[in-house]
């Protein structure tokens, strides 16, 4: 599923819901690091490209670097949280209209000066003709008739002034609106674009987290292997204080723990999906690929776990869970895959259960299962994640005379 989404640089809303923020976190920071080395294999590639048409090598390369505040850690800027700042929406919008305005004033001067130029070289041509044919007529005409004929040439001027004042007014809003709209289609790419990149520097605040969890994770599968180890020869003692006391015990079913970094092989041509909304299609996808391997039943097979439940939304898993501790395992509404629902301290968390590479994991963790039961087991010692303290003590069962699951057997 990471590598998918890494891939097309996309995540479903859907599936984006199923994630807690610690998910999202780790999911966020992967998609950073994506991106990082898609930049650095373009500039490797573009200067392989100029060496080869015989440009010289720059003196420095481009780098990616952070501004430092006095801890030495990411300087970031919340817009918003100061009771002064404005909303950004607001500063974005007053932005654009100053932007519209003045670009509108400047196209509406220049428009202004063309008009102004052109009535001076029209109504000169028009004086000069006048003052022409007043001296031709100066003998015959009265100056009352002169008078009368300059206040025309006025009156006329200033109605072509008045139209073409009233034709630049015309354009210049037209050009202000269309320059704000083209800024305000601009402004939500922006904004679309701001948004990824507020994603991006959370994954980054995020870094050192998952150093931590990594860590946490290598020393919980060496610790898990000393208890493996630990459990077996007390096995072993088990076994031969038994066969003393009793004679030998029925041949147990084996059980197969499985913690590795690659995917386990349950059944060939097996189809995968991210996401899917209807609920139909997940039904038959638990029917057609996970009911035959009876990953929801005990470890002995007799029966279906008291942990599991069907398609219940989040709302009803909360409901369902009591004390601290209590857990559930539930069939997602929205995805081919299971939630873990769990009950803690700080209130109800939910984690997504990525079952595409043929096995069973917690997203962005590195330990993989071969069935529910054995994820559910390892956790019921072993922290959900790095801040320990959330380990699985109570399975919430079925409320009375309820089956939740029943539409998924039938």
């Amino acid at each position: 599923m990471l590598q998918q989404i890494l891939k097309d640089m996309y995540i479903e809303p859907e599936l984006l819901a199923e994630l807690n923020e610690e998910q999202k976190q780790v999911l966020f920071f992967k998609m950073r690091e994506e991106q990082v080395r898609r930049w650095k294999e373009r500039e490797a590639r573009l200067e392989k490209e100029e060496a080869g048409r015989g440009k010289p090598k720059k003196a420095s390369k481009k780098s990616v670097s952070w501004l430092k505040s006095s801890d030495s850690d990411v300087w970031v800027w919340v817009m918003g949280e100061h009771p002064d700042d404005k909303p950004y929406d607001q500063i974005c919008d007053e932005i654009m209209v100053e932007r519209a305005a003045l670009q509108a004033q400047k196209e509406a001067e220049e428009l202004r000066a063309k008009k102004e130029a052109e009535l001076e070289k029209r109504f000169s041509g028009l004086y000069l003709e006048q003052e022409e044919a007043a001296r031709k007529e100066e003998a015959r005409k009265a100056a009352a008739l002169e008078q009368s004929r300059q206040e025309e040439l006025k009156k006329r001027e200033e109605e072509e002034r008045r139209k073409a004042e009233e034709e630049v007014r015309r354009l210049k809003e037209e050009r202000e609106q269309q320059i704000y709209m083209d800024l305000k289609k601009v402004s939500r790419q922006d904004k679309e674009e701001k948004a990824w990149q507020d994603s991006l520097r959370r994954s980054k605040a995020a870094d050192q987290r998952r150093r931590s969890l990594a860590k946490q994770t290598r020393e919980d599968h060496r610790r898990r292997s000393v208890k493996a180890l630990e459990r077996g020869k007390v096995a072993a003692m088990m076994k031969a204080f038994v066969l003393e006391e009793s004679g030998p015990p029925p041949k147990p079913k084996p059980r197969n723990l499985t913690l590795t970094s690659e995917p386990i092989n349950q059944s060939p041509g097996m189809r995968r999906s991210l996401s899917c909304s209807s609920r139909e299609e997940i039904i038959r996808w638990f029917r057609e690929e996970q009911l035959s391997l009876r990953v929801c039943f005990q470890q002995d097979q007799s029966r279906v776990a008291t942990w599991f439940h069907g398609i219940i939304s989040r709302e009803e898993a909360e409901n369902l869970l009591g004390s601290v501790g209590s857990f559930l395992v539930r069939v997602s509404e929205r995805i081919f895959g299971y939630v873990l629902s769990y009950r803690s301290q700080e209130g109800f968390k939910h984690f997504l259960i990525d079952t595409t590479d043929n096995c069973y994991m917690l997203l962005g963790d590195q330990i993989k299962f071969s069935s529910l039961g054995e994820l559910v087991e390892y956790h019921q010692e072993e922290p959900l994640t790095s801040s320990g303290g959330e380990r699985l003590l109570h399975a919430c069962g079925q409320k009375a005379g309820t089956l939740d699951y029943a539409e998924l057997f039938i």
